[in-house]
């Protein structure tokens, strides 16, 4: 593909930049948030925390998978680019707001703790579930993705529901 093409396509190397994280995040080009994405609706949806967890975890390890390998770039180029750190302005983390709503699902649950609320469940949710600890896990400590993702859910289960089943 000729530089040019490039260019007329995303006006700059900043622009790629962004795209090229965004559709990471999302698995697609599809300008959908991840609240709006079928799967997480699914995973609200589901009647009990349990089940809910099962299916949070596993959407958002899809999510992992592909941008926790390029959160280090993500981080460098932010770093050192003004203009590349502006196109995440700041503000609440987008990566919290999806958590918390989650949290917000999950905590209705009949099978959701009744001493988590809904801020603790989110903090949970977005510590254990962040692209730092899978990186630990996944990366360094060379655990399986799979691993990783029945030990997250594990976790979770046991923190956020009365049910452990």
């Amino acid at each position: 593909m000729a530089v040019q093409t490039v260019y007329f396509v995303f006006r700059n190397k900043r622009a790629l930049f962004k795209d090229v994280v965004d559709t990471s995040i999302a698995g697609d080009v599809e300008p959908v948030a991840t609240t709006d994405r079928d799967w997480f609706r699914a995973a609200c949806a589901e009647p009990t925390a349990v089940a809910q967890l099962r299916a949070h975890v596993s959407g958002v390890r899809g999510i992992l998978g592909r941008v926790a390998p390029i959160m280090p770039l993500i981080a460098a180029a932010a770093a050192t680019d003004p203009e590349i750190a502006a196109q995440w302005p700041p503000g609440p983390d987008p990566r919290y707001t999806v958590q918390h709503a989650a949290a917000k699902a999950l905590t209705s649950k009949p099978d959701a703790r009744p001493d988590v609320d809904t801020d603790r469940a989110a903090d949970l949710l977005y510590g254990l579930l962040s692209p730092e600890l899978y990186l630990v896990f996944v990366r360094d400590r060379g655990w399986s993705p799979d691993a990783w993702e029945a030990w997250a859910r594990a976790t979770l289960i046991d923190h956020l529901c009365t049910d452990h089943a």
